[in-house]
């Protein structure tokens, strides 16, 4: 028998930590976490063990975030105004506050993987060996991935 307490208490702050540095938001991702224990209690049986239960749990909130995600991209400015409100330095100047929007666009256009490789590592602060055993790749895949990502955005920011 599973022991369901045991693994919420082992992998929460992960997965937890996991959600914060995808969606930056905290509510949101306490939400998602919740829904992905829920959703992986109900559907302990489908877990084969062809991965680490860790990454077994984070993609099934990769994927709840995703869905939630979906519902609510229709009003995509708000989402934009809140993140950069919250990121943005109350002290800060007018420039700054602007390069930071921009940055933030920027990040936001970026074609998946490299927005959720380039967000895990940057604001996540995951390593690269972890990036890589979520996605089912190597390090050295994620490194790439999150060099190509910095390098488009270093060129679409000048």
């Amino acid at each position: 028998m599973t022991d369901y307490g045991e693994i919420y208490r082992k992998y929460f702050s992960d997965v937890y930590k996991y959600m914060l540095a995808l969606s930056r938001n905290e509510a949101i991702a306490e939400e998602v976490t919740q829904e992905t224990f829920f959703k992986a209690m109900r559907h302990i049986d489908q877990f084969k063990g062809n991965c680490k239960l860790y990454v077994w749990l984070c993609q099934i909130a990769r994927n709840t975030y995703i869905s939630l995600y979906q519902k609510q991209k229709r009003n995509i400015s708000s989402v934009d105004t809140e993140f950069s409100e919250t990121t943005s330095d109350l002290e800060k100047d007018y420039l700054d506050k602007e390069a930071m929007k921009q940055l933030h666009i920027l990040i936001h256009n970026l074609k998946e993987p490299y927005k959720e490789i380039f967000t895990l590592r940057v604001f996540g602060e995951l390593p690269f060996s972890q990036i890589g055993e979520l996605f089912g790749k190597t390090d050295s895949w994620a490194r790439l991935i999150f060099y190509r990502a910095k390098k488009q955005l270093q060129e679409e920011f000048k």
